[in-house]
């Protein structure tokens, strides 16, 4: 009896501290996202007349290709994350997409499916309204159709004009499910689709082959697809439903979760809606058409088994660790060189043991292989696809190592640094963060094109 006690107490209060994790997390974000506006909001009315102050325009050497011929390299967010417009203007990015002249940041649903983000993010390139397809929105029980774009924001998009993906998390999932779409024709009204479409894609900590976190947030490691009945993703669920029925409009302007087209709204379901919708009966959590079942390691495995490695596109990944390995036990790095908020989990996942009861997620699985990890995903999983088949690749130790460019190969390279090294503060990751921007922009201009026909302005050849 005393054994369960302090069973049950140690499992209540792991779910006190992810709670307080996440809830720490979130409110750091929200507090950058409000003060971030607050300052842009004061600045330009302070300072109106000089707004242009610090903007360098280019101008473009005669006979060389206008920047709006360039290919636009479309930076794709995570889970949790956003585009441009939302959160006062806060930057998921930190700001590198001002470092180049054609880039693009759309929003897209931050807690939706990797399927519905992929449709979401053709049409905002593409333009026309979203369609999840007939067949899938019955099956998940969410309307056909969406969000309307009536200019796409590169509506001259197709094998001519390729565009580079630059994917963070789950956001580099996205680009590989929908540029697999473009390969199988699947949107409607769109028949010369292919995956020629998509010039390069590039992964920073991408989310290729799941997650052991997953499993700690509270997906159930049995079958990776349903939730534990009191877990950490259970008070999530809840919050989300409250806020989508709720839908009061300045803060779904504000933030999205981005189940619009599940039209949980008290306008559509009522009083009684969100009853069901809590209980299971209805709504994306019920369906299993939401992004944690996606990143689970066996969500991945089905996501993965319909996707190819293209012979004509270029594919990088930077996969990050915050692990090391002390008389061969995997610990975090440092208390000092992990985000506070991410550290719990770091530590979480490097002794993650998967239960003994439970089938293996695929053959040959090991616990020590998942590891090193980042906080949030595990360095095994980024730097390829590997699950349930290996692609090609090649482990980049300096630049040398990939030059020239080949396409068709997952060229990797392991970063030291938590899973939001890459976004919201800039300041935090230092001198690392414009390294690796520029360095991934540098490669998206001058190494990365296809010579039939040319996708770079001419002083680029050069």
């Amino acid at each position: 009896m005393v054994i369960r006690f302090w069973i049950a107490t140690l499992q209540i209060s792991e779910l006190f501290v992810s709670s307080l994790v996440h809830l720490l997390y979130g409110l750091y974000i929200f507090s950058t996202a409000v003060a971030g506006d607050l300052s842009q909001n004061l600045n330009e009315y302070l300072f109106k007349p000089n707004a242009n102050i610090g903007v360098v325009k280019v101008e473009e050497p005669k006979g060389s290709t206008s920047v709006d011929d360039l290919p636009p390299i479309v930076l794709v967010h995570g889970i949790f994350g956003f585009g441009k417009g939302r959160l006062g203007g806060l930057s998921y990015f930190a700001g590198a997409e001002k470092k180049d002249e054609r880039v693009l940041v759309p929003d897209l649903g931050s807690l939706t499916s990797i399927y519905d983000r992929a449709r979401e993010l053709f049409y905002y390139l593409k333009g026309g309204q979203v369609d999840y397809g007939e067949e899938h929105s019955k099956a998940c029980g969410h309307s056909q159709f969406g969000r309307i774009y009536e200019q796409g924001h590169y509506p001259q998009w197709d094998e001519d004009h390729p565009i580079h993906f630059v994917g963070h998390s789950a956001g580099a999932q996205v680009a590989r499910v929908m540029q697999q779409m473009l390969a199988d024709k699947a949107f409607k009204g769109h028949d010369n689709t292919s995956e020629n479409w998509v010039l390069s894609i590039t992964s920073l900590s991408g989310a290729f082959n799941g997650t052991t976190r997953t499993y700690l947030d509270g997906m159930q490691p049995e079958d990776g697809w349903t939730m534990k009945p009191i877990c950490l993703l259970q008070l999530c669920r809840l919050g989300v439903i409250v806020y989508d029925w709720l839908d009061i409009p300045l803060l779904k302007t504000y933030y999205n979760f981005g189940f619009d087209h599940f039209n949980m709204s008290w306008k559509k379901i009522g009083i009684q809606g969100p009853v069901d919708c809590l209980l299971g009966k209805t709504g994306p959590f019920a369906s299993g058409d939401w992004i944690l079942p996606d990143l689970t390691i066996q969500g991945s495995l089905r996501l993965n088994s319909h996707l190819h490695t293209f012979p004509n596109t270029y594919y990088f990944s930077y996969a990050t660790k915050r692990t090391r390995k002390i008389m061969g036990i995997t610990v975090p790095s440092s208390v000092l060189q992990v985000h506070p908020l991410l550290f719990i989990r770091v530590l979480q996942m490097s002794q993650w043991r998967h239960p003994p009861d439970a089938s293996p997620p695929y053959k040959g699985y090991r616990d020590e292989d998942w590891w090193d990890n980042d906080g949030a995903l595990n360095t095994l999983s980024m730097t390829h696809p590997r699950l349930p088949v290996e692609h090609p690749s090649q482990l980049v130790l300096k630049d040398s190592d990939c030059q020239p460019l080949q396409p068709g190969i997952w060229y990797y390279r392991i970063v030291e640094g938590d899973h939001i090294l890459f976004i919201i503060n800039r300041e935090r990751a230092g001198v690392q963060f414009d390294l690796i921007y520029d360095s991934i922009f540098e490669r998206c201009r001058k190494h990365v094109f296809r010579k039939t026909p040319p996708t770079l302005p001419n002083h680029a050849h050069q």
